[in-house]
């Protein structure tokens, strides 16, 4: 009977391995693919005869992208506003979280910002009116336009409310006889506690601002000010031909927008693909716990 368990655990460890495995290879599949198709002639990947291996192996997507100097000016725009944009979010969102969290007699007004916060989750002025506000308050044309346009992700508010919400009511009582205020039980007590959801929002705040495009391309005048993603967005959208060299003209004959196409979103998954091992330990444990409402 003891063997016959034995087999039986071995036989479901392996098919446990083979089904994991098999998920494994189904979500590096396209990213794979992504690389094959960027790395691949104009007439091979138009034809679709690219699959798991590049076919008349070129990097002339990446020289054609990487080969404009206001690639790096825009990749490191890009750098400043996730990093900036992440400071702001997590500032703004853990001081709005914390009082939220708690209950109607520690703060009467709560009930009332709650469905303030909900009701802007739900409806937005629009964007002729978010347009005019960013332009009428002076950060058209500046990085900061970029970083505070989208500075208060409510959703990550909710989060980090609910994960605060359900800390044991008994820490609070502990710190309360201890002396301790607000501010030093939100920054050596909540804050603390709250690193899971802080590396999750943290991660979602970094994902947005690293991929959005929009924005670049509605709150700056130049190509000069544009992030990665925005320029990338334009330069595959809009490619002049003017102004070309004819080494230049040469290499865009070898091209396809399939190929450029997929060396833009390469090109964007990669950072994100650094960061993510970072955080992801905390990203599933964050989002569970700040999930439920108590």
């Amino acid at each position: 009977m003891l063997r016959e368990n034995t087999w039986r655990a071995k036989l479901f460890d392996l098919t446990l391995l083979i089904v994991l495995l098999l998920i494994a290879f189904l979500c590096l599949l396209p990213l794979w693919y992504t690389l094959a198709v960027s790395l691949s002639e104009k007439s091979a990947a138009a034809a679709g005869r690219v699959w798991l291996w590049p076919v008349g192996l070129n990097f002339n997507s990446y020289k054609q992208i990487m080969g404009d100097g206001s690639f790096f000016n825009s990749f490191w725009i890009s750098i400043q506003r996730v990093v900036l944009g992440a400071s702001v979010t997590f500032f703004i969102t853990t001081l709005m979280a914390y009082p939220l969290s708690r209950s109607t007699k520690e703060f009467r007004m709560r009930n009332v910002f709650m469905w303030i916060l909900v009701f802007t989750l739900l409806f937005n002025g629009g964007l002729i009116p978010w347009y005019m506000t960013i332009k009428e308050l002076g950060l058209y044309d500046t990085i900061w336009g970029l970083v505070l346009g989208g500075g208060v992700p409510v959703f990550n508010v909710i989060l980090i409310v609910n994960f605060f919400r359900n800390l044991p009511k008994e820490l609070d009582e502990a710190a309360l006889v201890d002396g301790a205020g607000p501010w030093r039980m939100l920054l050596t007590l909540y804050i603390p506690l709250a690193v899971p959801v802080l590396a999750t929002v943290t991660l979602f705040t970094i994902v947005y601002h690293w991929n959005e495009f929009f924005h670049g391309l509605v709150l700056t005048s130049g190509q000069e000010n544009y992030p990665l993603q925005t320029l990338i967005q334009q330069f595959v959208v809009v490619i002049n031909t003017a102004n070309m060299t004819e080494d230049q003209y040469k290499r865009m004959s070898e091209l396809s927008n399939q190929t450029l196409n997929a060396a833009k979103i390469f090109i964007a998954m990669v950072p994100v693909l650094i960061i993510y091992p970072f955080l992801q330990r905390f990203f599933i444990h964050g989002i569970t716990l700040g999930s439920v409402k108590e």
